[in-house]
């Protein structure tokens, strides 16, 4: 049987589809809560660290080990007698990844300097750019632990930086 340079490529290009897929159901999300930082984490390796809103005292970020139900690019925000539009005022951004927590979710913002607070209503809020890169790096399913006091993974990290 003649061997088919195409049939090659088209299978190698599939496995690494698969593999890259595989890859990213992997990973996971970590909130320190008070540290306001997420990680995205595969395994036991830190893939990238970003500063987050979490939600204030009066509303807080829920704590626990979540799933993520949703992904919504360009999402409505809906209210009390009220639905704002995709666009520069809405106030979930340009992407939504619903929890299990319901009602919670990880966004976008359209209040950037609260990033790095807790100011949210729980939620975990996001700047754009970064929200956008870790949309395409999870998938549904994936793991999300929020945490109230700095969580080992962070600790370790924390730790090897001070001491290096």
């Amino acid at each position: 049987m003649r061997h088919e340079p195409w049939n090659t490529l088209t299978k190698l290009a599939a496995a690494v589809l698969i593999a890259g897929t595989e890859a990213r159901a992997e990973n996971r999300i970590v909130v320190s809560i008070p540290d306001r930082k997420l990680l995205l984490v595969n395994g036991e390796r830190i893939v990238k660290i970003y500063d987050v809103a979490v939600g204030k005292a009066s509303t807080p970020s829920p704590r626990g080990e979540f799933r993520i139900v949703n992904r919504i690019p360009n999402p409505a925000w809906y209210t009390v007698g009220k639905v704002v539009a995709p666009g520069k005022g809405n106030p979930l951004g340009t992407r939504w990844m619903g929890l299990t927590a319901k009602g919670y979710g990880i966004h976008g913002t359209n209040a950037p300097k609260s990033i790095g607070k807790a100011a949210s209503h729980g939620c975990i809020r996001m700047r754009a750019s970064d929200l956008e890169e870790l949309f395409d790096l999870v998938t549904v399913g994936a793991v999300v632990e929020i945490y109230s006091e700095r969580p080992e993974i962070l600790a370790r990290l924390l730790d090897l930086v001070v001491t290096d």
